[in-house]
């Protein structure tokens, strides 16, 4: 008998210390143990704490989720680990430029698809537009499948960063 797990996405919001080697730490762990991580965000958040924020997007089984999440808690320099996933309502964002090098009718089905997306305009020439697009992970997929349909594409993304809904605070580092 077989039974079937699927894989779940999840963000992992991880608070740490913002000191020299934390984050090699997180990475390490992911690592060694054979986890992916589909997406990294850091960037200090409480500058009078020296604490950072960590947004991770990975997938697993729940019990492989709960073992990232669970060896997350262990590392020394983190003050907490946050399954924004499993916490409901999550607010997600993720922003990308879009280089998209075409011509004739598809530059003008270039700016329609912009548009649509609410992408701005960030750079034009004769033969080029650079588009900035923001919004969760798969409207900013969708919008750069569609951009590969009409040109060679070239796509820097800076990866999700997010953060729960409602009152509640994820700043427990005392």
């Amino acid at each position: 008998m077989s039974i079937n797990v699927t894989e779940e996405r999840h963000i992992i919001s991880v608070l740490v210390d913002n000191e020299p080697g934390v984050l090699a730490r997180v990475i390490g762990l992911f690592s060694g143990r054979g986890y992916n991580i589909e997406s990294l965000t850091v960037a200090e958040v409480e500058w009078d704490r020296g604490l950072s924020r960590i947004s991770i997007v990975t997938s697993g089984t729940p019990m492989v989720i709960e073992q990232i999440k669970a060896q997350l808690a262990r590392l020394v320099p983190i003050h907490s680990v946050c399954d924004l996933t499993e916490m409901g309502a999550a607010i997600e964002r993720e922003l990308a430029l879009v280089k998209i090098i075409n011509d004739g009718e598809n530059r003008i089905e270039a700016l329609r698809i912009a548009d649509t997306f609410r992408a701005r305009t960030l750079d034009s020439t004769l033969d080029s537009f650079v588009f900035e697009v923001t919004g969760n992970s798969s409207k900013v997929a969708a919008f750069i499948d569609l951009m590969q349909s009409l040109g060679d594409v070239e796509i820097a993304r800076t990866g999700v960063s997010a953060i729960s809904r409602g009152n509640r605070i994820d700043l427990t580092a005392k």
